[in-house]
């Protein structure tokens, strides 16, 4: 029996008994273990057998940190699929740091942090993270979340002096810099004495008429023409409104933007294998600007979204768990815009989206919709065939369809069992070369022997 053959009859079978996962634990078979629960659909398995797997498999994960921490991983990761407790997350946050996967481990500590708020371990590792990728106010809004009679209060303490120090001498830092660029622009005549300004020389750069303009010293942190506050890297470029922010406010809040950011650019990396090479532009709208921008109907319906090569953000003044997934979410967009030559008109929507939503639901650890009401809803259209056909989806915004909500789900599942039978790989080849102008029944079939209309009649059987 081939490899894939073996793959896709495992994919296929619902998980093994409650039993034989504690019978695989008490031998110490780690790699059957992890066989036996690395696939299938988890939402039909009962609660009680969900701990009872989810446990066994974190046995395997804390058995394997020292002598295998990739397969702790695997094995934590899967825990985490059956139950989120805190022991799981905490094993794959460890096994994620030993595997030098920083982001995983960061998404990890964050919904640890807010499934287990009680949990001192959560708070204080995660501020350590941050204090080591040099994001010091993010390492403080965490740290101070610490629990203070928990038993990580002491050193969460400690990790709090770092932080606070290293926030005030980044702003005093920054302070001085926007002195001196606003001095070298001209905009005050004081300087500071015993100061001359070629201390402090005017790097030029030509704009598009051939002028030479000076470059910010805190190009970091600055202020566009439109009096925006833009914060850039070779990554991003986030642009907001500053909204009677002091500095302390903005770096926080930038802090916290960067950090989202960048989680979100590792996310999308490790789920498809692919990262914009051009930085993209990340607006960030209050619930009010974006409906001054947008109007009320878009903004009341939509959490983001990405035009004119900027990912555009409803209420972002809060950074939450949703407003990091949508930011995933758009992010994937801005991906497939610039390796498929303007995704919005050259891929069909089911596919542009689709990819874009299943990404999402993978950030927020689910392989199908986090709400239940629609899964639900759409096994019921499943079993009744009615759900909405990916042909019919392939030219037509999703919004604009009966139930947006419904599109959106089947499009991500469509993705979900494309991805399923030939990995990142091969889906990002099959999208490219869909993008680039080959017909997509043709690129189905070349890539996956499908068809839309089989394709269709996998995600039926899927989602029932």
């Amino acid at each position: 029996m081939s490899a894939l053959l073996v793959a896709i009859l495992l994919a296929a079978a619902p998980p093994p008994s409650a039993q034989k996962a504690k019978e695989l634990a008490a031998s110490r078979s780690w790699e059957e273990l992890y066989l036996a629960f690395a696939s299938g659909e988890v939402t039909g398995v009962p609660d009680a057998q969900r701990r009872t797997i989810s446990g066994a498999l974190l046995k395997g994960c804390e058995a394997l940190l020292e002598e295998d921490a990739v397969m702790a991983y695997s094995l934590g990761e899967r825990a985490v699929a059956f139950e989120e407790s805190a022991g799981a997350l905490k094993c794959l946050a460890r096994s994620a740091r030993k595997t030098d996967q920083r982001a995983a481990a960061e998404a990890a500590l964050r919904k640890g942090l807010e499934r287990h708020p009680k949990e001192g371990t959560f708070g204080l590792e995660l501020g350590r993270l941050l204090l080591e990728e040099q994001d010091a106010a993010g390492a403080l809004a965490v740290l101070e979340k610490v629990p203070p009679r928990s038993r990580e209060a002491a050193e969460a303490k400690r990790l709090l002096q770092q932080a606070r120090a290293k926030t005030n001498e980044e702003g005093e830092a920054r302070k001085e810099a926007e002195r001196l660029e606003r001095m070298m622009n001209g905009k005050t005549g004081r300087r500071p004495s015993g100061t001359a300004l070629e201390t402090a020389p005017a790097v030029g750069r030509a704009d598009d008429s051939g002028a030479t303009r000076p470059v910010s010293l805190a190009y970091e942190s600055s202020t566009d023409r439109s009096g925006m506050r833009t914060r850039s890297n070779g990554r991003f470029t986030i642009r907001y409104f500053n909204n009677e922010r002091d500095f302390g406010q903005r770096a926080e809040y930038e802090g916290r933007v960067v950090s989202a950011l960048d989680e979100a650019y590792d996310f999308t990396r490790t789920q498809i294998g692919e990262t914009r090479e051009r930085p993209v532009d990340v607006v960030l709208y209050t619930r009010e600007e974006f409906r001054m921008h947008f109007g009320a109907t878009k903004a009341r319906l939509v959490a983001g979204l990405y035009s004119d090569d900027a990912i555009r953000l409803n209420d972002a003044a809060e950074l939450t768990q949703e407003t990091k997934a949508t930011l995933v979410h758009e992010y994937v967009h801005a991906v497939l815009d610039e390796y498929s030559r303007g995704a919005r008109d050259s891929l069909p929507i089911w596919l542009n989206e689709g990819l874009a939503e299943y990404v999402e639901w993978r950030y927020l650890g689910r392989e199908d919709s986090p709400h239940r009401t629609l899964r639900n809803t759409l096994a019921g259209a499943a079993k009744a065939g009615t759900l909405p056909r990916l042909a019919d989806l392939a030219s037509q915004a999703l919004l604009a369809t009966r139930n947006p909500d419904i599109a959106y789900a089947t499009s991500a599942t469509a993705v979900r069992e494309l991805l399923r039978r030939g990995g990142a790989d091969r889906f990002i080849t099959f999208v490219k070369q869909v993008g680039g102008g080959k017909p997509i029944e043709e690129a189905l079939r070349d890539h996956y022997g499908e068809t839309l209309a089989t394709l269709d009649e996998d995600v039926r059987e899927a989602l029932q």
